[in-house]
């Protein structure tokens, strides 16, 4: 197959041709060529690098993991060098080399063959190829990481779900979301703790509040806010008609003391005998807690622990991601649209994705992704979708550095 030729550094088009070498056939070749009692073992510090080598440096996350390998198992696969006068010159193998000097090995097994200076350059022209088509790459992963980092991304997040119109059906459908986030949150490693729950008495929830507790759980989540679609035949349609129900995801990072300070004062706390299913504490004793914050008249109640003094600092840590979240979003209202994603992670209005039942199908409007494996969405595997979300989040805010 013809290779298409790339620009190269200045002044390397006059030093190699434009004919490709097959670098690894080239190698497989002297492999198999070479009897087992013609490898060597040659001492490390003898070998000199191959002085037309044009990658300087190595993935050093793979080199220390290819040298924890080497002094575990040993090299597989002999490097290539050339006899020279001060010892041998590497023809192939440099990544071996490296790791095994790291490893902390004196000796490498090596084939000793003879090489004219052309085919020196040849060889290195092959290798440089190889690292001139990584370069694309590994430019897009650097712009990737020099974008600013989001000071939330690290924290745990409260997630608040609403059933919104269709009645018990939207109730049921917030039902089935927290459950996909608490089955997603499993493959994650993540825990998850339930604040407050609402629910309908068909085992749907009005709406329910929780936690979920891990590393980068917000860097993943925080496309999940906005309003979320289901059509399908509710289970309370006697004549077949498929209706579109909603509900609302609300994603919240956690906040810290530090993030954001409580007036005590402005708090009122209000205590009432728990109702629901439970043990000998609910309708017993005045456990569960409603916490009224005066200045923005947020309410929050809690009733999911025994205790009265858990129940409230569960709503406390409610009411302080809630006013985190209105601080971040007056941050966002005072940036100009032209610097802000395309993909929204704060809107709660916006409707971001539609789960359609008799298509089986999965559609996010946003970065307008579909999929057909909704069953599969249900159980908690949203990988595909997030990383679509991530990718489409950081190819606009690439676009906007550009701008």
């Amino acid at each position: 197959m013809e290779q298409k030729k790339k620009a190269l550094g200045k002044g390397l088009e006059e030093l190699f041709s434009s004919e490709v070498l097959d670098f690894d056939t080239f190698e497989s070749n002297i492999m198999e060529n070479t009897p087992a009692n013609d490898v060597k073992e040659i001492p490390v510090n003898e070998i000199r690098p191959n002085p037309y080598q044009p990658r300087k440096t190595f993935n050093e996350e793979a080199l220390n993991e290819l040298a924890e390998s080497i002094k575990n198992y040993g090299v597989f696969q002999p490097i290539i060098v050339k006899k020279s006068i001060k010892g041998y010159d590497l023809i192939a193998g440099e990544r071996r080399l490296r790791a095994s000097k790291l490893a902390g090995m004196e000796t490498i097994p090596a084939i000793v063959k003879e090489f004219s200076d052309e085919e020196m350059r040849e060889l290195a022209k092959e290798e440089m190829n190889e690292a001139k088509e990584q370069i694309t790459e590994l430019e897009e992963k650097l712009k990737i990481l020099l974008l600013p980092k989001d000071e939330n991304d690290d924290k745990n997040v409260v997630v608040e779900i609403r059933g919104g119109a269709g009645g018990d059906e939207a109730a049921l459908f917030a039902a089935e979301l927290y459950r996909m986030y608490c089955m997603y949150a499993e493959t994650q490693h993540w825990k998850t703790e339930m604040i407050s729950v609402n629910e309908n008495g068909l085992g749907g929830f009005k709406e329910v509040v929780f936690m979920i507790n891990g590393q980068g759980a917000y860097s993943k989540l925080k496309y999940e806010s906005g309003v979320h679609r289901v059509q399908r035949i509710p289970v309370t349609e006697s004549g077949g008609r498929i209706h579109t129900s909603t509900a609302t995801v609300a994603i919240m990072p956690e906040a810290e003391e530090v993030d954001v300070e409580i007036d005590m004062n402005d708090c009122r706390f209000d205590v009432f005998r728990a109702s629901g299913n439970g043990g000998q504490c609910v309708n017993t004793t005045d456990s569960a807690v409603r916490l009224t914050h005066i200045p923005t008249g947020i309410v929050i109640s809690c009733q999911d622990e025994k205790s009265q003094l858990k129940n409230k600092d569960k709503a406390l840590k409610v009411l302080r991601a809630r006013l985190y979240e209105l601080e971040c979003q007056k941050k966002q209202d005072a940036e100009s649209e032209a610097r802000r994603s395309q993909i929204g992670t704060g809107d709660r209005s916006e409707k971001i994705r539609t789960y359609n039942f008799p298509q089986g199908r999965v559609t996010d409007h946003r970065i307008k992704f579909t999929s057909h494996r909704l069953d599969e969405i249900l159980n908690g595997h949203l990988e595909e979708i997030i990383d679509n979300c991530i990718a489409a989040d950081q190819a606009a805010k690439l676009s906007n550095m550009n701008d």
